[in-house]
């Protein structure tokens, strides 16, 4: 019988066995299924993604940061999960397992090189062949940096504003892992070990933003029009075939979600498809009318264009941007998962603000996405969110409405803190990447503010 960590997860699972109603009984044990999924995908993930760039990551530095501070259902569970990373002749990793019961398989992620990694479904056996076993990490190739290593680009004055992002001086607890200004003609950046500018991290929601980018390449090439109506087939013969992909885009299906920004557990932790997580929500308002936010709109963007046009090539495009540390991850079946999984590096999500700098068009004038496309995404033309002061366009946040901020200021945002600040006024971008603890919030609002009053008085 293997040896799991049980007591760890009857302290977090408090009620005793005996007292539990059989729904109990069941939710204990699906997020026992959940916790290991969710460890074997970020250890597979931060691992895997990392030797890909020639940098490293330990197993126990991911524990440190990825798997602490997490969301309180798995959080005093994940840690203490038994685990291998096993990995193949070439010593590079093929899998992450996990344990989680007795009378299952161990949860599983699969590593594919330079492509990352994809989360099995619960019950599946990962396979065994005879070249595959435990081993040593990868060693790294890469440079380390470590806390306050700077590219010396950018002026003095810059200086205690990355040493104050990289403590809690923007957020209480807070834990920034990564902070990046780019201009026109200079850059400045700080990590904190283990990362560096080779050291992808999740981006999390990022990834919506990153998600409408892949939609603007292929309107370029004439693929798809955000406007049309039937974006799957299946809808046909209900009212959802009038939703379109500028709908999905701008979060205003008038699909339901089951929580606020809908958490999608079961695709992220569970193996679940996005097939079948993010295709049948039935409809409660008309399309356009009704803001939600929720990760199903942008994952039915993405496989509006992918159940289309077999072409759709995420890593395509990253090369081409010059993201060459940048992956799109897939489920199962190979669908992506442009709502959070992708893993990406503090210059290279950079360069995606740069991308926007420039409408569209690549350092050497090739066009990769249609002429007005940062206007687009930065029209707040649909429903907008209740009670906060950003706006929101199509896939990124607006901070059209903060002071002290250019009004043409776009933001991708992500879970733990992740953020691309793109100021097209001011050729500005601003890149800050942490694994912030679950009820710490980083102010990216106050930085961004701070970095851009520092730059003014550089004359930047």
């Amino acid at each position: 019988m293997k040896k799991l960590i049980l007591a760890a997860a009857a302290l977090a699972l408090s009620t005793s066995a005996n007292g539990q109603s059989a729904q109990e009984r069941l939710d204990d044990r699906y997020d026992l299924a959940l916790a290991a999924g969710y460890k074997a995908l970020f250890l597979c993930g931060a691992i895997a993604n990392a030797e890909a760039t020639g940098a490293a990551r330990s197993e126990d530095s991911v524990h440190q940061w990825e798997l602490s501070g997490v969301y309180s259902a798995i959080d005093p569970i994940v840690r203490d999960l038994e685990y291998r990373v096993m990995r193949g002749g070439d010593g590079y990793v093929a899998h992450v397992e996990v344990d989680w019961a007795d009378d299952m398989p161990a949860r599983f992620a699969e590593a594919e090189w330079k492509s990352g990694c994809r989360l099995a479904p619960i019950g599946l056996t990962p396979s065994m062949p005879e070249t595959m076993g435990p081993g040593a990490a990868i060693s790294s190739s890469a440079t380390a940096y470590a806390v306050g290593a700077e590219d010396a680009a950018l002026d003095d004055r810059l200086d205690h504003l990355f040493d104050d992002a990289l403590g809690d001086a923007y957020g209480d607890g807070a834990r920034t892992t990564a902070v990046l200004v780019r201009t026109t003609d200079a850059e400045g950046s700080r990590y904190k070990a283990p990362y560096g500018p080779h050291t992808p991290q999740r981006t999390w929601s990022v990834a919506k933003s990153i998600a409408a980018t892949l939609v603007g390449a292929a309107v370029h090439k004439g693929q798809v029009d955000v406007n049309a109506p039937l974006v799957r087939d299946e809808w046909r013969w209900d009212a959802r075939r009038q939703i379109t992909v500028d709908h999905l885009l701008r979060m205003a299906s008038g699909r339901y979600s089951d929580t606020p920004g809908n958490r999608t557990d079961p695709l992220y932790a569970g193996g679940a498809l996005v097939e079948e997580v993010a295709t049948d929500w039935p409809l409660i308002y008309k399309p356009g009318t009704h803001y939600r936010y929720a990760n199903n709109d942008t994952l039915m963007a993405v496989k509006a264009v992918t159940d289309r046009y077999e072409d759709f090539d995420p890593a395509q495009f990253f090369e081409a941007v010059g993201m060459e540390h940048t992956v799109a991850e897939t489920d199962w079946a190979g669908d992506y998962i442009l709502s959070s999984q992708v893993w990406s590096t503090a210059p290279d999500l950079a360069d995606l603000g740069e991308l926007y700098l420039n409408d569209g068009l690549l350092p050497n004038g090739t066009r990769i996405l249609p002429e007005g496309w940062l206007n687009y995404v930065s029209d707040p033309s649909g429903p907008q969110p209740e009670g906060r002061s950003w706006g929101y366009g199509a896939g990124w946040w607006l901070l059209n409405k903060e002071e002290g901020i250019p009004d043409d200021t776009i933001l991708a945002a992500g879970n733990r803190g992740q953020y691309i600040v793109v100021v097209p006024s001011r050729d500005v971008v601003i890149v800050r990447r942490g694994e912030d603890m679950v009820g710490t919030r980083f102010d990216i609002v106050a930085f961004a503010r701070d970095v851009l009053e520092a730059l003014e008085k550089q004359g930047g």
